[in-house]
């Protein structure tokens, strides 16, 4: 019979037993592995999935924004040619040759210029002015003697008026982050460029999706085959994830992190994005301090030239450089250059990107390099020192001044240079026999814009510590009389150029009621002098007399009225420079002068631009007419005569053919010499001192004039001319009494007046020569007259 129940028989041998069933739990246990497994791999794919969306927010954050901090590119004035410009050939050339500019013998392509006897042909490169772009242009030059007589765009035969060489890229205001660079988009980049890098880099960057199997495995073995590694198989996207994100820690988790990277990004961002990334980020040397990245910057630094100008065989040095900055140095280590370089240029040939011709040429070139001082940091501190103070009160956010802005600035560097050499130059031929070192400052400015050129903080022109013209102080001691002449000629009914004063000797009572009794500088008394005569010759007593007579307020009012923004102490002593002014305060003062009167405060910056080229800030064309033209242009006429007869007319000597004008100013015990002097178009004052505030035995004429001849022997100044206001003419005087006299009597002046103002002409006979009162000051105290007592 079957068996029935839940037992059955076993037979063993004789023995016959009976056994429970046992439960089936392996499958149980199985199955408990399997959850367990996929729970595991579920929670291990959330976290894997987090850790992704981390990683992806943290590449979108940083790479879609501004990944880098790039210092403001600072620029000089652009150079404006224009038809009928007194500018000479020279010039142009210099400016040329500044700029980066190849000479060839025929120009074919941007950055290029030839020179003729007849010409001078320009392949004007394209630039983004603050007034908009300006495309590439083929221009030729022509001169009549020292001005230019054409300018002809080749490619239209359009003859124009005027055109613009672009700015020359001085430095940058670098950040804290001990890192530079200057951004450039693929469209500024050669193609050849592209092309070698990747053929150098990563032969299949526009195959593969961020990382390369292929590339590590073939890289590993080649490295096991050498016992060294030989090879790196990381693509150009790892590379700039590398650059980017990670340290240079060696570890396989920062392996698989920077894989990982490197697939979002390929997902995320397109091929072009990329390597535009990488061409901004790749590090290619070491400029002092600052880290060179990119090919922007690492072309300027090497070959002086923006990057589109680069040709096959600069290409290959900049590519080949990549993997050992410092180890394929071309200024170090020119042979290792050259035979990367020429591997590179081998790779390009492969890949015919180039033709065998072309290759051949490129091979036996000469490494060509440039010495890199013209994108060093740290130049011209004192007038950078300004350029920051404008810049802080214009871009008050540190970000937006670390953003790669374009400051334009009105930096004239031959100016800047000349004025360094000459400043250093005479303070080291007037220093031996001193024992305390003599210093000097030095600020040029355009007269008609107040753009400042030129500006010198000291005798160690490199060093960025303290800036003399900005921030000496000191008492400008006879620079302050022409305010003091300026105030009366403002009254052309009392006083003219011919208007005697008053030189005998004076006693005064100050504020404090003690004896004050000025002297002129030689020591002797004239009875009385001319005007004009008594400020070319700067005399002291007629000076004195006049400010008190006119009223110490009036002349304070007149200085502020110039653009001195200090307190003015209002006292006798005012006349004779008892005020203290830094030199670029003194300038102020000296540019409203020579520019007729017009008021346009210094300044050196002229526009701001963002990366991305659009305007950002422009300096207001502000002016104002502080004084007006017919009392300008007689002070500007006497001031020519302290060039001329006066204590400055060493320039008259130094210069018979070319007009200036100017005034010296020494203080008390020689501690300060000052002058300020100007052409047609620049004005420069220049203070000679000491910082222990010592005698230096140095008057206005024999300290701060050489630095201002020294200046203009320089360069090639322009004779300034002015023009003549409508109701001045040429009036005559009787030099002793400065009654109006007829045209032609023995012995007049003859000097620009406001002929409205002037009485009637009287005769010759029994006029000349009779002495007549000089102006003078009341028998009263300054004090009295200036409170009405």
């Amino acid at each position: 019979m079957p068996a029935t129940g839940r037992t059955r028989k076993v037979f063993t041998g004789s023995v016959v037993t009976s056994k429970k069933a046992e439960p089936t739990s392996h499958p149980n246990r199985k199955r408990r592995l399997w959850r367990f497994f996929w729970k595991l791999s579920l929670i291990l794919l959330v976290l894997f999935g987090a850790y992704i969306i981390y990683l992806d927010a943290q590449i979108k954050h940083h790479f879609s924004g501004n990944k880098w901090q790039v210092p403001a590119q600072i620029y000089a004035r652009p150079l404006q040619l224009q038809k009928g410009e007194e500018i000479t050939r020279k010039e142009v050339l210099d400016e040329l040759k500044l700029l980066g500019y190849r000479r060839v013998n025929q120009i074919q392509g941007s950055g290029e210029y030839s020179v003729s006897q007849a010409a001078i042909n320009i392949y004007r490169r394209a630039f983004h002015f603050p007034d908009g772009f300006q495309p590439l242009r083929q221009l030729a030059i022509r001169w009549n003697g020292a001005r230019i007589a054409s300018i002809t765009d080749l490619q239209t035969d359009q003859s124009l008026q005027q055109v613009r060489l672009e700015s020359w890229l001085v430095t940058r205001l670098a950040s804290g982050s001990q890192e530079d660079r200057m951004l450039v988009t693929l469209e500024d980049v050669p193609p050849l460029l592209v092309k070698a890098l990747t053929l150098t880099e990563d032969r299949d960057f526009y195959s593969h999706h961020g990382i390369a199997p292929l590339s590590i495995i073939r890289a590993l073995l080649a490295n096991i085959a050498a016992g060294r590694t030989v090879q790196g198989g990381s693509t150009l996207t790892q590379q700039l994830v590398k650059n980017l994100y990670l340290t240079r820690e060696r570890s396989l988790e920062r392996k698989i992190k920077e894989a990982l990277m490197a697939i979002i990004i390929d997902a995320r961002y397109s091929k072009d994005k990329i390597i535009q990334a990488y061409l901004n980020e790749v590090f290619l040397g070491q400029s002092g301090d600052m880290a060179v990245h990119g090919f922007g910057l690492a072309s300027y630094f090497y070959f002086d030239r923006p990057v589109y100008e680069l040709d096959e065989t600069e290409i290959a040095m900049l590519v080949g450089m990549i993997k050992g900055p410092s180890y394929y140095n071309p200024r170090k280590y020119p042979e290792r250059a050259i035979e990367r370089r020429n591997l590179v240029l081998r790779l390009l040939l492969e890949g015919n990107e180039l033709t065998p011709q072309q290759y051949e040429l490129a091979v036996s070139r000469p490494v060509g390099i440039a010495t890199g001082d013209s994108l060093a940091t740290g130049k011209h501190p004192a007038f950078m020192t300004q350029v920051r103070k404008e810049l802080q009160t214009i871009l008050a956010d540190p970000n937006i001044r670390e953003s790669g802005v374009k400051v334009f600035t009105t930096l004239d560097i031959y100016a800047q240079r000349r004025a360094e050499q000459a400043l250093t130059s005479t303070l080291d031929r007037l220093q031996p026999g001193r024992e305390a070192t003599l210093e000097g400052a030095m600020v040029v400015s355009d007269i008609g814009s107040g753009e400042v050129r030129a500006l010198v903080g000291g005798r160690n022109v490199s060093f960025a510590g303290f800036n003399r013209a900005l921030d000496a102080v000191r008492p400008i001691g006879s620079l302050v009389k022409p305010a003091v002449y300026l105030t009366a000629l403002e009254q052309p009914a009392q006083y003219n150029l011919a208007t005697p004063l008053e030189d005998k000797p004076l006693s005064l009572s100050d504020e404090h009621g003690d004896n004050w009794q000025p002297q002129n500088f030689d020591k002797t008394y004239r009875g009385s002098v001319p005007l004009i005569d008594a400020l070319s010759l700067s005399l002291n007593v007629p000076t004195v007399n006049l400010g008190l007579e006119l009223g110490i307020d009036n002349v304070a009012a007149t200085l502020k009225n110039l653009g001195v923004k200090r307190p003015v102490p209002e006292v006798p002593a005012l006349t004779l420079g008892a005020v203290a002014l830094t030199p670029f305060e003194t300038n102020q003062i000296y540019q409203t002068i020579a520019n007729n009167g017009a008021y346009r405060p210094l300044h050196t910056v002229s526009a701001i631009v963002s990366v991305n080229n659009r305007l950002m800030w422009r300096q207001a064309e502000y002016g104002e007419q502080r004084v007006n033209e017919e009392s300008a242009y007689l002070l500007n006429y006497a001031l020519y005569k302290v060039a001329t007869e006066g204590t400055a007319k060493a320039i008259g000597r130094t210069y018979d053919n070319i007009n200036m004008a100017g005034k010296t100013g020494t203080t008390d015990d020689y501690r300060d010499s000052w002058f300020a002097g100007y052409d047609r178009n620049n004005l420069a004052t220049v203070w000679v001192g000491n910082d222990e505030n010592r005698s230096t035995g140095l008057t206005g004429s024999t300290g701060a004039l050489p630095v201002f001849l020294a200046y203009q022997q320089l360069q090639e100044p322009k004779s300034l001319s002015r023009r003549f206001p409508n109701g001045l003419g040429i009036a005559h005087f009787d030099p002793v009494t400065g009654a109006v006299v007829t045209a032609g009597c023995q012995g007049s002046m003859s000097v620009p007046a406001v002929l409205d103002a002037l009485p009637p002409a009287q005769g010759c006979v029994g006029q000349l020569g009779e002495k007549a009162p000089a102006k003078k000051a009341k028998d009263k105290s300054w004090w009295e007259r200036l409170f009405g007592g």
